[in-house]
């Protein structure tokens, strides 16, 4: 029984011999929105922001995983910029972002031009199976007071990357 110990001690020593990599065989993520990002009727008469908040589910599958990580990115939209990210009607435009924090402190994009993304990590896997539910905070920005009336919609993506 020692012998069987000391050989798989000797194997998780050797795959954690390498701190900066990690090992995930046959690692696949799913992604489930459980509410969206959706801020209702906006007046921007007073010239303040809206708030509102949404949830996703990542759900993570592991054959056989040693500290399992991945990214978890937003995209930026049909404009194509994080600051600000922009609700279309027509030619019709609102700015808004999402954020990390409920403070809304945080942009959550993919870690470029001053935004942050999420980093997660699973530390064993041997046929695993985790989920992970993550808030993401919408404001749409004061003092808009040209918008026009209309139904504003945007598409953003929802990255998961294994590192």
């Amino acid at each position: 029984m020692k012998a069987v110990i000391c050989a798989v001690s000797s194997v998780l020593a050797l795959l954690l011999a390498k701190p900066a990599a990690a090992l995930c065989i046959l690692c696949s993520c799913s992604v489930a929105i459980n509410s969206q990002v959706a801020f209702g009727v906006y007046n921007p008469l007073p010239g303040s922001a809206a708030d509102t908040a949404g949830r996703f589910t990542v759900t993570c599958d592991v054959t056989l995983g040693v500290l399992d990580t991945y990214t978890v990115a937003l995209g930026k939209g049909g404009s194509g910029s994080y600051a600000p990210r922009k609700m279309s009607s027509g030619t019709n435009a609102l700015s808004y972002n999402l954020y990390l924090d409920a403070a809304r402190t945080t942009v959550w994009g993919d870690g470029s031009g001053g935004t942050s993304l999420v980093s997660d990590a699973s530390l064993l896997g041997l046929l695993g199976h985790y989920v992970r539910v993550y808030d993401v905070y919408g404001r749409i920005l004061a003092n808009q007071q040209t918008a026009r009336p209309g139904s504003y919609a945007d598409t953003v993506t929802i990255t998961v990357t294994y590192n």
